[in-house]
């Protein structure tokens, strides 16, 4: 197997910053760090040596869960807190993170037109990754209070993700291992903004915490499994465009997946919620 070597600077990366974390007592974020590598870099590794097996509802499955756990995850633990701090300023700010989310994402898609010597799909995971990290970092340094259930909710996506991309990778030769870097990105960004203190201002906390809520909520959306033709499932299905039969399988697999994901995230709530 092929070795990327920036690949490589993820985990070095991250292998470094998590004694200091540790240090400082910022055990949640670590774990929410480490669990987003494993999921990223284990999915990684199926997807690589699936082959021709590899299998579209297996995919619509890992993103419907993740996405309706993502979206459930937000509303209810920042949603809340943000509103919380300043109804307006809260509401605002859940606004711009959407719009922002959006904006990124779409004008990301225009490095697609540049000749880079890494696969497209595989930068833009990278930049995902180390945005997400800032914000859950950001969140979890000054809403110590939060339970692991939310982080790890907001990463559950990085299994899928990982599968895709690897998959992706995989059938244009590409080395795989690259993934590493966008497996350990949460934690490379999270680690430092998790030490950043936000000023005891209501707007501003309100702003800060509504933006979060915005970003994480487009992405959920974003990672809806879309079973249209052309999209990234049916890329993986490798169906013909007369297999309505089978898309239509799966269209009932995305609804039942996310809906089951946003189930999964009220039940554990009611199990751990003293300390979610």
């Amino acid at each position: 197997m092929r070795v990327s070597r920036l690949g490589l600077v993820g985990p070095v990366v991250l292998l470094a910053l998590t004694p200091f974390a540790l240090w400082a007592n910022l055990t949640k974020v670590v774990g929410i760090s480490w669990v987003a590598f494993a999921a990223m870099a284990g999915s990684a590794l199926v997807g690589e040596r699936a082959g021709a097996t590899t299998n579209a509802g297996r995919l619509v499955w890992g993103y419907g869960l993740a996405s309706g756990a993502m979206i459930t995850s937000a509303a209810v633990f920042i949603v809340p807190g943000a509103i919380g701090h300043h109804p307006k300023f809260g509401g605002f700010g859940i606004a711009f993170g959407v719009l922002v989310g959006f904006s990124a994402h779409t004008l990301g898609h225009r490095a697609m037109h540049l000749d880079l010597p890494f696969d497209h799909t595989a930068i833009e995971l990278a930049a995902h990754s180390l945005a997400a990290g800032a914000i859950i970092g950001l969140v979890y340094g000054n809403m110590p209070n939060l339970g692991l259930l939310l982080g790890l909710a907001i990463v559950s996506h990085k299994g899928p993700a990982g599968y895709a991309a690897a998959d992706r990778l995989r059938r244009a030769d590409k080395p795989v291992s690259f993934l590493l870097l966008p497996s350990a990105g949460v934690g490379i960004t999270a680690i430092p903004s998790a030490l950043l203190t936000l000023p005891s201002s209501d707007p501003v906390n309100a702003l800060v915490f509504g933006f979060a809520a915005g970003v994480f909520l487009h992405v959920a959306m974003d990672f809806l499994p879309q079973c249209e033709l052309g999209g990234e499932v049916y890329e993986v299905a490798q169906v013909t465009d007369d297999a309505h039969e089978l898309l239509d399988r799966l269209r009932t697999q995305a609804v039942a997946s996310t809906g089951l994901g946003g189930v999964a995230v009220f039940v554990a709530w009611l199990v751990l919620r003293g300390g979610a």
